[in-house]
């Protein structure tokens, strides 16, 4: 019997009832379809990287997704198109749009994972998110039994959110089109961490390349690219989102940090591309509440000792200490500055509210 936590980057899950592979589109529209025909169980795992999955395993069949292929299409209107199957790396895809002068996706290299998950959260890192070059999303509606062609609008993106996420179980991602602008130079650098270590200003370009090497260099100094020899990357990543405010709230937050910590502790904040929003740091939350690096089981779970925002694994942890260390901590936010925080990934067996 196979164990999830064979299959996720936590290295932690009960073993799974059943488990079967998906190598092509066809044979994972069937295997879902007959398992939902039988009303059972169903877990669709590809990379394993933003799954908690309970000590207890999952009571049904596992589908791991390990489709492959990238199709490249040529457009009337000079873009290129591919289609990539859910199953295929993605980082894997990344690198290969940046051997290819395509771009658009660059500030996305190291997270790990499959291409098909990268929608259903709008996976985004250092200015870039997925949508930017999303153009159509193929997926398997489990409520018709019927296969969409997603087009852009249609899949409601927002930060780490999309329409997939919001109805958790409902699609499954078969493939995803994406449309690139040909081209050596990036998007233009809007972050301003990247853009300080590939010295040039915000909103300038850089080579594709450069802006890669600079990515992979920063999330390694954070434990977030995978490396057997580093026990900070035995995580799912940021195990929370960073909280999104209406500006009221923001304000009250922000009274209450100075009021806690001094009039110069003043929290991080962004446009959070909605009207009358504003999204906010969950890192300086994190750590204002006196959570540090480190805090924890040095030999279970414990916060990374490089990133305040991922949670690891450091060899002899469970699930369940994993969530009670994750409310903790959301907890003592709340307590502090009245800030609710939201798990990033997919818990699978688990109740996030106790």
């Amino acid at each position: 019997m196979t164990r999830l936590s064979e299959l996720t980057t936590l290295r932690l899950g009960g073993p799974a009832a059943r488990m079967v592979d998906a190598t092509s589109e066809e044979e994972l529209v069937s295997l879902v379809r007959a398992a939902d025909a039988d009303d059972e169980p169903l877990l669709v795992l590809a990379g394993g990287s933003n799954v908690v999955v309970a000590d207890e395993g999952f009571a049904g069949t596992v589908v791991r997704v390990a489709t492959r292929g990238v199709e490249q299409l040529e457009r009337s209107d000079g873009r290129i198109w591919l289609d990539v199957q859910a199953g295929e790396e993605w980082d894997a895809l990344v690198a290969m749009c940046v051997d290819s002068d395509l771009g658009g996706i660059e500030a996305l290299s190291g997270i790990p994972g499959s291409v098909g998950a990268t929608p259903i959260q709008n996976v985004g890192a250092y200015g870039q998110e997925v949508a930017d070059v999303i153009a159509a999303v193929h997926a398997l509606d489990r409520v018709s039994g019927e296969i969409h062609a997603l087009e852009v609008e249609e899949c409601m993106f927002d930060y780490r959110s999309s329409v997939f996420k919001r109805d958790p179980g409902r699609w499954v991602v078969l493939r995803v089109g994406f449309a690139f602008e040909p081209g050596d130079e990036s998007a233009p650098v809007r972050y301003a961490e990247l853009a300080r270590r590939l010295r040039i200003d915000e909103g300038e370009r850089a080579p594709l390349a450069d802006v890669r090497a600079a990515v992979l260099e920063l999330r390694r100094g954070k434990g977030m690219v995978l490396d057997a020899a580093d026990p900070d990357t035995v995580s799912a990543g940021s195990f929370f989102t960073n909280p999104i405010l209406r500006e009221h709230e923001f304000a009250q937050f922000a009274a209450r940090a100075a009021a806690r910590l001094g009039p110069d502790a003043v929290p991080p904040s962004w446009p959070a591309g909605q009207h009358r929003y504003v999204k906010t740091s969950a890192a300086w939350l994190i750590e204002r509440a006196g959570f540090t690096r480190g805090y924890g089981d040095p030999g279970g779970i414990a916060i990374s000792s490089k990133h305040t925002l991922a949670l690891t694994n450091r060899g002899a942890g469970t699930t369940a200490e994993l969530v009670a260390l994750a409310r903790e901590i959301a907890g003592g936010v709340r307590d502090a500055f009245g800030v609710e925080l939201v798990p990033e990934p997919v818990l699978v067996g688990l109740d996030w509210e106790g």
